[in-house]
């Protein structure tokens, strides 16, 4: 499937670009919109306490269990098919989130939302790749199309506290539905027909069962193992079955002629590197908006639009740093812009660290959390940029498969270590007891991953040299494009 961009007109690549976009707003937008609502939901629809976790967990164990499929997908039937299915199943199970009147047909509408999201992502991201040369032009491409979605995960917030509070529960998902109706049908218009599929290819159905049961697994065991407890049978039981599963999909991949996952993809080193440096980005970066959350709501008593309000200069920053990133990269390279980036990054979350205390105000809080956002916002658009370096274009869409469930089973890590270390110590403790000690459990927590963010920059030193030619899929033949400096 080669790349459409030397025939596409420049009007053509401004408008898919621009659309690329609005759906990664819609992903990151739909990834933490419910939060808020989650209350309301829970008395409306007779959720019990035990259960209601699962409106949440629903969608991030199918999204991140079906990713590598989705993956795949893109490469077998083309990525402009595969974002209009995710864009449609986003659409057709927003609707029946919104009028669900039973507990169980809420959370089955989350999970179909999240195996859109598994579809649609990979999806993205294989167009973003294959669309715009690498380069100038890619670098630019995922400047903005990484604005979009570091922004959409703070817009989320701000628009999940106001169509509560005015409209209820249900149009958090209502929403959802002429956005994303609506960008389906504009991809007919907007994008670049898919090419044929080369012959000789098919699914590898092994591949496909083992990888989606055994990543569904573990990422329920990482998702559930805080809620239900590390040591609880179901935990573990389905921890170790998705280990298992995982082994499994690495013997089947072994020795299929044509495999889900080909696994000399990881020969290509910024493939790798990029891989790691998302699990361990989401790992540290990606869970920061939820400690400030909790700081804000928890500590400060921040109601849910007033959180949103305070996350908007954060979110200018992330901005900033994105589009940035893209300019700098041309100049200089992903590797030492991205490596400048995490480092950023770090230093804001130390200052985050510094600042949270229980009588800290608003302007003196707000310093850290806008450097936070530049490293924040310029890392998450070279992550992704550089994993994409030197792959295939029939490849793209398993390698964006890769980087997208490194992404979200790093978040799932992450997180849950993260919540252990801020929560330590607060069993029965009430009152300013419980607040002073709280906010000494957060601000660990941060520096904790502040921590984090340092190793991921020393891994990101890993990535390819400028000068080295190094390409995934060369011994096979797969590629004859020239590698693109990192």
């Amino acid at each position: 499937m080669p790349s459409s961009n030397a025939e596409a007109p420049r009007h053509r690549l401004g408008a898919t670009l621009a659309l690329l976009a609005f759906a990664q707003l819609i992903i990151s937008i739909d990834y933490n919109i419910v939060y808020v609502a989650l209350p309301e939901i829970g008395s409306g629809l007779g959720f019990s306490a035990q259960n209601l976790q699962w409106v949440v967990s629903a969608y991030a164990v199918a999204f991140g269990g079906v990713l590598l499929l989705g993956g795949r997908a893109s490469d077998l039937f083309g990525p402009r098919r595969m974002f209009a299915v995710g864009l449609g199943l986003y659409a057709v199970s927003s609707l029946l989130g919104g009028l669900a009147e039973t507990p169980g047909v809420l959370v089955a509408a989350r999970a179909v939302q999240g195996v859109g999201g598994a579809f649609l992502f990979p999806a993205t991201l294989t167009l973003v790749s294959t669309s715009f040369a690498e380069g100038r032009e890619r670098n630019r491409a995922f400047a903005v199309w990484g604005t979009a979605g570091g922004s959409g995960l703070i817009l989320g917030s701000l628009l999940e506290g106001v169509l509560t509070d005015v409209f209820g529960w249900e149009s958090v998902f209502f929403v959802n539905v002429p956005l994303a109706g609506a960008a389906a049908l504009l991809a007919f218009l907007v994008i670049a027909p898919d090419t044929p599929r080369g012959g000789g290819r098919s699914v590898d159905a092994g591949g496909v069962l083992s990888s989606t049961a055994g990543v569904t697994a573990v990422v329920f065991a990482l998702v559930q193992g805080p809620e239900w407890g590390w040591l609880s049978p179901a935990v573990l039981t389905t921890a170790v079955a998705g280990v298992v599963l995982l082994a499994v999909f690495v013997a089947v991949e072994l020795r299929h002629p044509d495999p889900l996952l080909p696994l000399r993809l990881f020969t290509n080193r910024n493939l790798t590197v990029g891989t790691v440096v998302t699990f361990l980005y989401m790992g540290t970066f990606g869970t920061l908006l939820h400690f400030l959350t909790v700081y804000f709501q928890g500590v400060h008593g921040y109601d849910a639009l007033t959180t949103g309000l305070a996350f908007l200069l954060p979110m200018a920053a992330i901005a900033v740093g994105s589009q940035g990133a893209g300019r700098l990269a041309t100049r200089y390279g992903i590797r030492p812009v991205i490596v400048a980036a995490l480092a950023v990054g770090g230093v804001g979350a130390v200052m985050v660290g510094a600042t949270m205390t229980t009588g800290a105000s608003y302007g003196s809080l707000v310093p850290g959390p806008i450097v936070l956002g530049v490293g924040q916002g310029a890392g998450y658009t070279l992550m992704f940029d550089a994993a994409a370096l030197g792959v295939a274009a029939e490849e793209q869409g398993i390698a964006s498969g890769v980087a997208s469930t490194s992404q979200q089973v790093g978040g799932a890590v992450g997180l849950a270590l993260l919540v252990a270390v801020a929560n330590a110590g607060l069993d029965g403790l009430g009152g300013e007891a419980l607040r002073v000690a709280a906010t000494a459990g957060l601000r660990t927590a941060v520096f904790v991953a502040a921590a984090g963010i340092a190793v991921t920059a020393l891994v990101a030193l890993g990535l390819r040299k400028p000068g080295t030619k190094e390409v995934a899929g060369q011994e096979a033949g797969t590629d004859s494009r020239p590698a693109v400096h990192a």
